[in-house]
């Protein structure tokens, strides 16, 4: 098996020259762009979308034929994990994802059980597998899960919190009782990632959505060791090509030193860490993918290539070991002419025959 045709994305990943730095952006199938909307319409609501291939597989080609982009990601949602595990995952209006039964007694934790991703999970394979033909060997596939502590979130609050007072009380009150669904959880994680890299995914990247929101110590405790354990199980080549990891922990910028040692390729970074620091703690360890405020895709063309500029200058000399991306995915209100605005800058950028020999 031959690398795709543009591989600047791997390469990068990989920390190898490559001829400019690559960009993709997270959640770029999604609501901002109106051909989507008409996908989901179609498809009658946002899960029964992630629950159909071809669908799914129409979404995720959708912004790679409006733009230049450098890696796809297969459209699916990091709850569709707990889902598989019996808890219900239902989505209302206004309110974001909900479980119908969420991890709230001793029992139902303790019953909680991987489930078999070629069972449960088969329509996500499915339609990595079909991305992957439909790609034709254009650009990398990437797939992806939310971490066990996000996903804990979730399953434990039912839904999205703004002070995760259930999970923080069973953290502190219960550790035993989190550490067994982190446990069983990252066990579903890595079954998973491995099961998207079998159907085809040529990187994987785990969602550590709310892992800033733990103290230091905890964080160590409760989402970076889980996080190790699914790096150390994950399948690290297919058909003769390295897959890298991508760990994105959102408001993990304190942490960076120990992400990287944990044995993945990249770290995402969110906007709120400059990515030139964030190089010189990491030196040559890991990739960096990241990091520009989505905020900024609201701005005239003329200040968001400056301000992509600004990200590629700090990130310093050589390109190799760069995957430009946002700190976080597109908000829905993004225009799409300006998503396009970016992905030109970002392919337009030189630093300079030296540097990009690097």
């Amino acid at each position: 098996m031959t690398r795709p045709c543009n591989d600047s994305f791997l390469r990068a990943l990989l920390k190898e020259p490559s001829a400019r730095t690559p960009i993709w952006l997270m959640r770029q199938a999604g609501r901002y762009l109106p051909e989507y909307c008409e996908t989901r319409k179609r498809a009658g609501s946002f899960l029964q979308l992630c629950k159909n291939p071809a669908l799914a597989c129409e979404v995720t080609l959708q912004p790679l034929a409006r733009y230049d982009l450098d890696a796809a990601i297969v459209f699916s949602d990091i709850l569709t994990v707990p889902d598989a595990m019996g808890l219900g995952l239902f989505f209302t209006d206004g309110e974001g994802p909900r479980f119908e039964r969420p991890l709230r007694e001793e029992w139902a934790i303790r019953g909680l059980s991987p489930p078999d991703p070629w069972d449960h999970l088969r329509y996500v394979m499915d339609a990595v597998a079909e991305v992957r033909r439909a790609l034709n060997n254009s650009v990398p596939l990437i797939g992806f899960s939310g971490s066990p502590y996000t996903l804990a979130c979730y399953m434990v609050e039912g839904g999205a919190s703004s002070d995760y007072r259930r999970i923080k009380g069973m953290l502190y009150e219960r550790p035993d009782l989190l550490h067994h669904i982190l446990s069983v959880t990252a066990d579903a994680v890595s079954a998973y990632l491995n099961a998207q890299i079998e159907s085809g995914a040529q990187a994987v990247m785990i969602f550590d959505s709310w892992g800033g929101s733990l103290s230091p110590a905890a964080y160590e405790e409760f989402s970076l060791q889980y996080m190790q354990r699914i790096i150390g199980k994950l399948v690290r080549e297919k058909d003769g090509e390295r897959v890298p990891s991508i760990v994105f922990t959102k408001g993990g910028g304190l942490w960076l030193e120990s992400i990287a040692d944990i044995g993945c390729d990249a770290i995402g970074l969110d906007w709120t860490i400059d990515i030139g620091e964030a190089r010189r703690r990491v030196g040559h360890r890991v990739a960096l993918q990241g990091n520009l405020d989505p905020a900024v895709l609201f701005a005239s063309p003329d200040k968001i290539a400056a301000e992509a500029s600004r990200v590629l200058d700090s990130y310093g000399p050589g390109q190799s070991g760069h995957v430009f991306n946002l700190g976080h995915g597109i908000s829905q209100f993004t225009p799409p002419e300006n998503v396009a605005a970016l992905v030109a800058a970002v392919h337009q950028y030189r630093r300079g025959p030296a540097e990009s020999s690097a």
